[in-house]
Formats: structure tokens, sequence, C-alpha cells
């Protein structure tokens, strides 16, 4: 069956060659009906091959002419040998889980590498100070996360009075008490300089 179907693949990726459309269909009919007969044969042989273990492996039971002990006996060495297939199908069950596990880590590694990993759409969740501390920090956290009721409060009628109280002084007074040498000391005494 692989090599009929590798000669059709290989004859339909070659160079096109100038063949006719009947000619072309008639090779197709040929390489399929060829590889129908392959899988046929190849179906019977696996069939053959089958019963040819099966018969190695279970002879037929011969009953005739046993007593009671000796059926016994038998009933005995068949669940014997029962358990051991069983022992035997786990094991090769078990290796078979294993290795699609393996296949599919290493499909993961090649999509990874590879980079055609698609990465999962994310939500937009609204979420709480007080519940990203406890996501952060687990339940530890005990004060909640109430940033305004930290705030100090200030009232509006206090910065009004604060505006009030400052006086307000005629700046040309001030730039004369600061013009010469004498405004430059005290500038100089007021920044804390030496005496």
């Amino acid at each position: 069956v692989k090599s009929a179907i590798i000669c059709y693949i290989l004859y339909y990726f070659q160079p096109k060659c100038k063949i006719s459309a009947s000619r072309k269909l008639s090779l197709k009919i040929l390489l399929l009906t060829r590889a129908m007969e392959d899988l046929e044969t190849e179906k019977a042989a696996n069939e053959e091959e089958k019963v040819r273990y099966l018969g190695e492996k279970l002879p037929p039971l011969q009953l005739s002419g046993l007593n009671v002990s000796d059926l016994q006996k038998l009933c005995k060495e068949i669940h014997e040998k029962i358990s051991v297939v069983d022992e035997e199908r786990y094991d090769c069950e078990a290796k078979v889980i294993k290795n699609y596990r393996d296949i599919n880590e290493l499909k993961l590694k090649v999509q990874d590498l590879g980079g055609k990993f698609k990465k999962p759409a994310l939500r937009k969740v609204r979420v709480s100070a007080d519940e990203m501390l406890r996501a952060l920090f687990g339940s530890k956290t005990k004060g909640s996360m109430d940033l305004r009721a930290n705030l100090k409060s200030v009232k509006k009628e206090d910065i009004k009075q604060e505006k009030l109280t400052m006086e307000v002084g005629d700046w040309r007074k001030n730039v004369e008490a600061m013009s010469g040498m004498k405004g430059r000391k005290k500038m100089f005494d007021a920044a804390g300089g030496v005496q």
C-alpha cells in the first residue's frame, strides 16, 4: 500500500509532461486498483498472522475424558494464564498512555518553538483594591484599602480664613527694603548664613 501511494505521489509531483487527460485517468485508475489489491492482501496477511498467533498461545482444549480434579487443575492453569496476560495488557496500556503523554508534550514544545501557539484572549476584570490584596497576600491582610478614609480632611472655610489672615503688603516697600547691599545681607541672614 505504501509503495503504491508513494508512486502515486511521486508521479503527480514530478514536472508536468505532456500526457493526455485520458492517459492520466487510466494511470490513476491503475494505481488505485493496485493500492486496493495491496490493502486486501495486507488485511488477509494480518488475519493469517492473528490466527497463527492465537493457535500458538491458545491450543485447543481437550475436555473429553477428564475427571473433576483434572478439570480443576486446568481451570487453575487457565486462570494463571489469564492473570499473566492481564498484567501484560496493563503494562502495555501504561506504556501507550505514557507514550501519548510524551507525544503531546513534544507537540506542545514544537508549537512553542514554532511560535504558532495562540494566546487565549484575556477578559478585562474589575477588581477592587481589597480583592487585589487578598489575591496577592492571601487572607493575611486585615486592614482594608480604603484610601479616602486615610486622607486628611480639609474644610473650605479654613482655606478662606488663611487667605484673609495673610497680610498683603505693598510690593514697592518690599523692593525698596531689599535693594542695595542691605537687602542682600538681610536675605543672607534670613537663609541662616554665618554672622
